[in-house]
């Protein structure tokens, strides 16, 4: 697809909890996972840097009021318990080839994060940080969930001042009505919302 042109990619959360038969399993999960390790084998060259993002939340208290604890989860702020450090489903997912992957990024570790740039690397670095250090001026955004995580990094990748791609073909959504909307705020927001 060409040669290496400051373009990055991040990949939304694709781990165990977010797909079929997880805490929040979404439908598409697994396939999703699947299709963004064909799409990166046939691909690699053209990013200059892999992101893969992990909702990486602590096992014990609410984690800021994300999960629900007193009562019954609403699905907009609080969550049953999900992906959960170092439990099996906060791993990705095993479709998707890690090997593949250059940066991962934890979020959410004690608080609400639903955005990529929420997180740091394991050296502790923000997102914004290695996009600025690494030169990337361009951004796809693959992964899980459209109407909420993916929806909140394309928008803070935008915010950053970043051309931004959400590739509809690489992405599951928790509702069809939400994922609609989302995709419909990040057109408006400047992002190009397109198949891979």
């Amino acid at each position: 697809m060409g040669s290496r042109t400051g373009r990055a990619l991040f990949i939304i959360d694709v781990q165990n909890d977010f797909t079929e038969g997880g805490a929040l399993g979404v439908d598409g999960g697994a396939a999703v996972a699947g299709g963004i390790t064909d799409y990166l084998r046939a691909n690699r060259e053209f990013y200059d840097v892999v992101f893969a993002s992990r909702d990486w939340h602590d096992a014990t208290g609410d984690n800021g009021g994300h999960f629900a604890t007193d009562a019954g989860p609403d699905f907009v702020v609080t969550w049953p318990r999900h992906c959960v450090a170092g439990t099996p489903g906060a791993e990705y997912h095993p479709a998707l080839d890690v090997s593949l992957v250059d940066i991962p990024v934890r979020k959410g570790q004690g608080k609400p994060a639903y955005s990529i740039f929420e997180g740091t690397t394991d050296a502790g670095e923000t997102v914004e940080q290695k996009l600025d250090e690494l030169g990337v001026t361009d951004v796809d955004v693959v992964g899980i969930a459209t109407d909420y995580c993916v929806r909140a990094s394309a928008l803070d990748a935008l915010g950053t001042h970043r051309r931004v791609r959400v590739l509809t073909d690489l992405i599951a959504g928790v509702a069809p009505d939400s994922s609609a909307a989302a995709l419909a705020e990040l057109r408006v927001a400047g992002a190009d919302v397109v198949a891979s």
